[in-house]
């Protein structure tokens, strides 16, 4: 049995004479098992920099092993990624929906009759009430912005509630 000179792959020559005696072969490995669509140069690399990182804990002895493990699941995960990427291009959007034209047309109608009251409103009542609703500030917050008291703001507000319900009939 042979006495190891090293403990630890950490010194940059040892390490350099390791990828560069497995570097090759590990490409090679990796590009005969999953072809060229997965960069196989890619996955050499990211095993080595993992060695790099971890070569505090990995005798020389073991490199080759550790570097060849870590590739192929790298590969591995390359693999299962691809597949879910492929799965989701494949899922077609859904370009309808449950609703009826009839429905569409009457939402579309409400819509108008709500621009239209909306636009019937004092400029005081629809600001404070499309910052309430709209933007959902409190009344004390528009009191503030506005520069009135909140007993003002609430009069507004509610004096453009109560004219919404009569010029649309359906709130």
């Amino acid at each position: 049995m042979t006495k190891q000179l090293h403990d630890n792959i950490c010194e940059e020559h040892l390490f350099s004479s390791i990828f560069n005696k497995y570097s090759k072969d590990l490409h090679d490995f990796l590009y005969y098992k999953f072809g060229d669509r997965l960069n196989p140069k890619d996955k050499v690399q990211e095993a080595f920099v993992k060695l790099w990182q971890n070569c505090a804990k990995v005798r020389p002895d073991k490199a080759k092993s550790f570097v060849f493990t870590t590739a192929n699941n790298l590969m591995l995960n390359e693999v299962a990624h691809q597949k879910v990427v492929l799965k989701h291009q494949q899922a077609k959007p859904k370009m309808h929906t449950n609703e009826n034209p009839e429905f569409l047309m009457q939402e579309q109608e409400y819509n108008d009759k709500l621009q239209r009251a909306l636009s019937n409103l004092t400029e005081p009542q629809r600001v404070a009430f499309l910052m309430n609703r709209i933007e959902g500030k409190r009344f004390k917050e528009i009191a503030e912005l506005l520069d009135i008291s909140t007993k003002a703001v609430e009069k507004r507000i509610y004096g453009a509630l109560d004219k919404l319900r009569k010029e649309i009939k359906e709130l």
